[in-house]
């Protein structure tokens, strides 16, 4: 029995500290400049000090809605800080 308890202690652990990691997100809103297969998309981001393009995909909510996106579509998109050339859509405004 002890042993099933600590399993379960060992995922609350684990579970806090993947709600707590997922806070260090970076939002940048940017334009999309082409679709690419596979839902991937070259993203400029604008508010940056330089142009920076960044490939994206779909967050899973937005295809869970069927949300669709366009060369021209204006987005947030959410970029880790450990890989900055890569990143999710978040947002379509």
């Amino acid at each position: 029995m002890k042993i099933t308890h600590m399993k379960k202690k060992q995922k609350t652990q684990a579970a806090n500290y993947n709600s707590a990691e997922r806070d260090d997100k970076l939002q940048f809103e940017g334009v999309v400049e082409e679709a690419l297969p596979g839902t991937w998309f070259k993203v400029l981001l604008e508010n940056t000090a330089e142009p920076v393009f960044v490939l994206a995909t779909l967050s899973g909510k937005m295809r869970q809605s069927h949300i669709h996106v366009l060369p021209g579509d204006r987005v947030t998109v959410e970029v880790s800080p450990y890989d900055t050339s890569r990143g999710r859509i978040c947002w379509r405004k």
